[in-house]
């Protein structure tokens, strides 16, 4: 199967190669004559785009002979769409007509690659967003862009989802809408769940691969991923759409758009719920979300707020599912029940599940948490060749996850034991929430600049960040002495986080551009209190990074171009890496150098890309099986690790009905010295003594080493197109020790796609689609974790938990457009 990608994917390097011209022109105002600078120019089908400069000029080199439409978009103007013929230079002037109906995005961030930067990245628009979008969360909808790898807690695509990146977990992706930042400040992740929806909202996502450019927010350690919200529609609009599928999946929206109102004003606006059952028992999701956006929009100046909120309860199913489970092992299962010390309940719900096994059967085991995000943007172009843009932003979060807990000891929890008659209880059942409650809040901006051989940005953003974490028990069998929602840990945490940056293009040559990015951010973050486990929690730290980017675009002929890059990214430790670390002890921060060489090749028919990339890890964090004096597990820097790889991705218009994509990710993941950790509690369980390993050159955990996706679309009628999606995955080590017997083992999974689009006398269009996932009925896992420890040296306990993903199921969704 690997060859078969591998002979896919390079057979896009041997695609005949046409004649190649420059596209050259100039857009003016159709009834002053005047030169309008910033439209967007795009060519279509090759995607090439640009924009006019402030004498109104653009040009699109490298274009290969054909036929193409030419399409120029500006606020304020009709639409402009011209067929162009190639064939040699072709040379044009582009009148656009003043129309006060029409607008498109306005929001511009400074935090985005173009072509001529050189990084990796790729660009995923409306249409690829709005073809996928049935109901699963934003990371599956991603799946088919190179080095990437998703996953479901449910197993369905629905509720706790997650995305890697060349590895990278999600606390190492950083994340923007609108250049505003979406990560965690304290565990740098991002919880989609908490946006449920959001595609529906969104009009393009750019992946940015390796450090990238200079961004606002978290470290980008993996990859970045920016999100463009929609911008309003030029003319009034409503939707209607509506999903469902298996696992009692459903999903309805309403979306509608005002145009362009008297005085430049518009508004839009959107009504989400997602509910399912999910893959796995139990892991129901239940999520509620809305998305208005209102402005004025003027031919200099723009002012828009944007609010979007979500809710989500979702019952957990955190715990995945031991593989004696997952391989019937009858002998294992009764391993697992003695080792974890299951009561009768527990044994039998383990004994008499399957693949779907959950181990929470509380009936409100549930996680509960909204999020309000509040965006308020201005853009002013402020001279030729300027432009600001900045945005303040507000988001509250709030809720809980709840827990049953089983004999928990009294003290604990603050509690004091309780005497009846001659006899005393110190431990009992309970039922505990444990709380988070924030505010998030800052500013970004960046000004541009643009000439005829220079592009600049500078930019940055001041965020602020204030946490409540705090844990309350709603129930004991025994409460003590207790209050109602008696509290027994709190803390408080503020972080301070801040940026700026510079960017700047320079087209040395006709050839030649040569980028630069440099960016200083300072952290500070402390935290007082107690922990859920009642150790103290008192710490401050400052942190400063410089992170230097420098890089040029080199084009070889007309439509191929080499690149090259050097960037360097910094990243503060996480909470839990402070927290939980040896009293007295504190994590270091982590670098990241990076390297990219790349090569790029477009024509009328096809586009190849090829990248290699370094990223050279200093002081990275990972998981050892070193533990704490409370048991928790403590991430240690190690000083030396590394992932190489080599990216192809491409495509191929093979004839007007069928076209072709492809991508595969072939690479080294390794730490060059690492010393696993793992403990002998003695045969009496009464002892702590360690017990240390020492590994080199190991692989790094959830790393594969192949990653292939392809997308085969067929359009055998107008309107009527269907797709076949594969994606591979290799093998991925669920620790850092390179064992054959703990790891999740390689998959290949193929989806099919129906979408089929019609109109109506009464209804301006009606979209169909069906989406067919895992046709071939695969059982595999994307996800999981281990642990182990002896009990004495005769006795050695090695665990491995496993997140199954579903089989063959289904989505089906129609939506109507008025």
């Amino acid at each position: 199967m690997k060859k078969l990608f591998v002979a896919s994917v390079l057979m896009l390097m041997f695609t005949q190669m046409y004649a190649q011209s420059n596209i050259k022109g100039k857009v003016v105002d159709s009834t002053t004559g005047e030169a309008v600078f910033g439209a967007s120019v795009m060519l279509s089908p090759s995607q090439q785009g640009t924009v006019t400069n402030v004498s109104g000029e653009f040009e699109l080199p490298n274009v290969a002979s054909g036929n193409y439409t030419l399409m120029v978009s500006m606020i304020g103007y009709v639409k402009l769409s011209q067929k162009v013929t190639v064939n040699g230079t072709v040379e044009l002037l582009l009148e656009l007509v003043p129309d006060t109906r029409q607008l498109q995005d306005v929001i511009v961030t400074g935090t985005r690659a173009n072509e001529k930067t050189p990084t990796t990245f790729t660009n995923v628009s409306a249409e690829e967003i709005e073809k996928q979008n049935l109901g699963q969360d934003l990371p599956f909808l991603l799946n088919w862009t190179p080095s990437v790898v998703v996953t479901s807690d449910a197993g369905a695509g629905v509720g706790y989802t997650g995305i890697r990146v060349r590895g990278s977990d999600p606390t190492r992706i950083n994340v923007t809408i609108n250049g505003i930042p979406v990560n965690d400040s304290e565990s740098q992740g991002v919880y989609w769940v908490n946006m449920p929806d959001f595609a529906s909202s969104t009009s393009s996502i750019q992946v940015q691969r390796g450090v990238g450019t200079s961004t606002n927010g978290a470290g980008a350690f993996g990859a970045s991923i920016n999100l463009l919200t929609n911008g309003v529609s030029s003319v009034p609009k409503a939707q209607v759409n509506t999903s469902v599928g298996s696992y009692n999946t459903q999903k309805y929206n309403a979306i509608y758009s005002t145009g362009l109102l008297a005085n430049n004003w518009a508004f839009e606006g959107r009504l989400s719920r997602i509910a399912s059952d999910g893959y796995i028992d139990r892991a129901s999701s239940d999520l509620e979300s809305y998305y208005v956006s209102g402005g004025y929009f003027g031919k200099k100046t723009s002012l828009q707020l944007i609010h979007f909120a979500g809710n989500e309860k979702t019952y957990q199913s955190w715990w995945g599912t031991p593989e004696a489970r997952l391989r019937n092992d009858a002998a294992g299962i009764e391993e697992v029940i003695a080792n974890n010390g299951y009561n009768a309940q527990q044994a039998a719900n383990l004994r008499n599940s399957g693949r779907t096994f959950n181990y929470y059967l509380y009936d409100n085991q549930v996680d509960d948490y909204g999020q309000d995000h509040y965006q308020l943007h201005f853009s002013q172009n402020l001279a030729e060749g300027w432009n600001l843009n900045t945005a303040l932003h507000y988001t509250r979060g709030a809720g809980f996850f709840e827990e049953f807990k089983e004999d928990e000891d009294l003290v604990d929890y603050g509690l004091q034991e309780v005497t009846v008659g001659n006899s005393t209880i110190s431990s009992t059942d309970l039922i505990r929430r444990r709380w988070l409650d924030n505010d998030f809040y800052g500013i970004t901006y960046d000004l541009n600049y643009e000439a005829s051989k220079v592009q600049a940005t500078l930019g940055g953003a001041f965020n602020e960040y204030d946490g409540l974490h705090f844990g309350e028990v709603i129930w004991a069998r025994y409460a003590s002495n207790g209050d109602i929602r008696h509290r027994w840990y709190e803390s408080r945490s503020d972080k301070t986080d801040f940026n700026t940056y510079l960017k700047v293009n320079l087209q040395a040559t006709e050839q030649l551009n040569l980028f630069a990015d440099a960016q200083i951010r300072t952290v500070r973050y402390r935290g007082k209190g107690t922990d859920n486990d009642l150790r103290t929690i008192d710490f401050d730290h400052n942190y400063t990074f410089f992170n230097p980017k420098f890089g040029l675009t080199y084009n070889l002929s007309e439509q191929t171009a080499l690149y090259g890059s050097f960037a360097v990214g910094n990243k503060e430790p996480n909470r839990s890496d402070i927290i939980d670390a040896v009293p007295g002890t504190a994590p270091s921060h982590e670098t990241l150098n990076n390297i990219e060489f790349g090569f790029r090749k477009r024509t009328a028919k096809a586009a190849f890309e090829v990248n290699y990339y370094l990223m050279d890890y200093k002081n990275q964090l990972v998981l050892t099986g070193d533990v704490n004096d409370v048991g928790a597990g403590i991430r240690t820097n190690v000083p030396d690790s590394y992932r190489m790889g080599v990216e192809l991705a491409g495509g191929m218009q093979v004839a007007e009905w069928f076209k072709w994509q492809a991508n595969l990710t072939l690479s080294r993941n390794k730490i060059k010295a690492f010393e696993e950790i793992i403990y002998d509690y003695g045969p009496a369980f009464d002892e702590f003594n360690e017990i240390r390993t020492q590994f080199n050159d190991t692989d790094i955990s959830f790393s594969p080493n192949v990653i292939a996706g392809a997308q085969l679309t067929f359009t055998p009628a107008q309107s009527f197109e269907v797709s076949l999606l594969s994606k591979y995955v290799g093998d991925q080590y669920l620790d850092n020790t390179s064992n054959e017997n703990r790891k999740i083992d390689a998959f290949f999974v193929n989806d099919v796609r129906f979408n089929y689009t019609l109109a109506t006398r009464f209804i301006r269009q009606i979209d169909l689609s069906l989406l067919v996932n895992n046709i071939f009925n695969v059982e595999y896992e994307s996800n999981g974790y281990t642990f182990g420890y002896y009990g004495g040296l005769d006795y050695e306990v090695r665990e491995n938990y496993y997140y199954p993903q579903a089989g063959t199921n289904f989505l089906f969704s129609v939506g109507f457009n008025f």
